[in-house]
């Protein structure tokens, strides 16, 4: 069995002649560097009393066909059971020696395998990530394990409306494959994973180019070598001579769903949503179609009505507007304000929330991806046919929500009001960037992202500090302007609209139409 020891550190001469290591970007605090296989290995050695250390793959929901759906579930779901050097009980008393957490998270861009430990305990994380993708035992028993527990969380998560309408928006509003595949396993496929089909998309996406080790709170001389004993065997991947199409990158992202193991994750935390890098293993860019969808529920407590449209990927600079106007909106729980700064003055809350008490949640929602996102509203409401008094159709509370997303595309924006949205928004930023882990995952998700982009600076972050001046520089005009582009009537986009309750809304195409914005 594979021993986590102490590290042997070779003067750093002898490890360049050793394995020709690249040069780095020149920073205070960033190091990088590219390994001969060209894994890449990014530090941040920012002062404190535990160090994070994480490997980000290119690979997620998004890569899925129709014959590998529901693998990158899987995978996370295995990560850190038996291995070839190690068995379950060996890797549970590794994990729970490190005195901290050691996590796998699936999204639709990116596999992620992150630890959060003592200083002492980051040569133990790097084994244990580098054992469990390089040498997983996949037992048969194991596998069935997990079944079973899918089959459980499936039933649990599709009897949640809040968890489960997030997927079947985006099933309707790409379509089928690529951004609308489903981040669970679909509950027919269950049975279908098994050990060969998990190895074989491993060795698919799990190749070094396609990775990330961030670190923070560590050398960044000790990560690199770390790296290189432990992914050195690694071999990059023979370069094709066939070009392909890739799809930029950039920075940033939000998610609003609840799944369990972030199931809905993003690229960055500028934005109250994280989605990620990469483009596409199957070099298809995201296609949206937009669509309409109505899921009859005749005893549920609530009626729940999503309304989106197609936004900006993550990497163009009309990113900072949308995650602007997605602060504007705000909203929440009707009674989940909790005070200033928390979203109490937010347009959800002072316009809807708490002027209908038939409405119980009302927000705003913004998942970004590398090429696109999905920007929009829900609300869940006391439907009018159960019998209570002062509920509503599905039609009657469509067009407020329709009439706040007008507001931004033809009404002028106090200055006070945008002011407290772009401060609220920096302050989030930097208060998840006071995360050990989100700074890690941070710094992961950009390097990533930067590698596979050419027009950006290669393997540079993107500093705090522009992206809160990237977000002072928003102003009315550019909410206008984005807005419009979004949904107005010439944008030439279409919503995407899913009702699930007793009834459905009724030609909401008029309703668009009256509010002046994209049918």
């Amino acid at each position: 069995m594979r021993k986590a020891g102490s590290i042997i550190r070779p003067a750093r001469a002898a490890l360049r002649s050793r394995r020709q290591l690249s040069a780095e970007v020149p920073s205070s605090t960033l190091k990088i560097t590219t390994l001969p296989n060209k894994l890449r290995v990014a530090t941040d050695t920012t002062p404190g009393h535990f160090s994070s250390v994480g490997l980000y793959i290119d690979g997620g929901a998004r890569y899925e066909t129709p014959e590998t759906s529901g693998v990158s579930h899987f995978l996370d779901r295995m990560a850190f059971k038996s291995t070839s050097t190690r068995s379950d009980e060996d890797m549970s008393n590794a994990i729970h020696s490190l005195g901290g957490q050691i996590m796998c998270s699936s999204s639709r861009e990116t596999m992620m395998y992150q630890s959060s430990h003592f200083h002492k305990g980051t040569p133990l994380a790097v084994s244990l990530i580098a054992d469990t993708i390089q040498n997983p035992a996949f037992h048969p028993e194991e596998i069935a394990a997990q079944q079973d527990a899918a089959y459980y969380e499936i039933r649990e998560i599709t009897s949640k409306p809040e968890m489960i309408l997030p997927e079947v928006l985006h099933n309707v509003a790409y379509g089928k494959g690529g951004l609308g595949n489903p981040l669970l396993c679909p509950e027919e496929r269950v049975s279908d994973i098994n050990s060969h089909l998990l190895r074989d998309t491993m060795q698919r996406w799990y190749t070094p180019d396609k990775m990330v080790i961030a670190g923070a709170g560590m050398p960044h001389e000790e990560l690199v070598e770390l790296a290189d004993k432990y992914f050195s065997s690694l071999k990059a991947p023979i370069p094709r001579t066939s070009s392909s199409t890739s799809v930029p990158s950039h920075l940033l992202s939000q998610s609003n769903s609840p799944f369990p193991k972030t199931l809905t994750r993003a690229a960055s935390y500028l934005f109250p949503n994280p989605a990620l890098p990469s483009p596409p293993l199957n070099n298809r860019s995201a296609t949206y179609t937009g669509g309409h969808r109505f899921i009859h529920d005749a005893n549920a407590e609530f009626n729940h009505l999503y309304v989106a449209y197609e936004g900006a990927g993550i990497h163009d600079d009309d990113i900072y507007a949308l995650a602007t106007m997605q602060v504007l909106l705000g909203g929440g729980g009707s009674f989940s304000a909790g005070g200033p700064g928390k979203g109490m003055y937010s347009r959800l809350y002072t316009h809807i929330l708490n002027h209908y008490p038939q409405v119980d949640h009302c927000a705003s929602f913004h998942h970004i991806y590398t090429d696109s996102s999905l920007f929009g509203l829900f609300a869940s409401f006391v439907p009018a046919a159960n019998g209570q008094q002062g509920g509503n159709t599905s039609s009657q509370i469509l067009p407020h929500l329709i009439h706040q997303l007008s507001l931004l595309a033809y009404s002028p924006i106090p200055k006070t009001e945008l002011d407290r949205a772009k401060n609220q928004l920096k302050s989030s930023l930097m208060m998840a960037l006071e995360s050990r882990s989100v700074e890690v995952e941070d710094l992961g998700r950009q390097v990533s992202i930067r590698k596979r982009n050419t027009s950006l600076s290669m393997g540079v972050r993107f500093p705090v500090t522009e992206m809160t001046a990237k977000i002072d520089e928003v102003d009315p005009n550019a909410v206008r302007r984005v807005a419009l582009k979004l949904f107005g009537p010439d944008s030439g986009n279409k919503p995407t609209i899913v009702c699930m309750g007793y009834d459905d809304v009724s030609s909401p195409s008029d309703v668009f139409k009256h509010y002046g914005l994209a049918a």
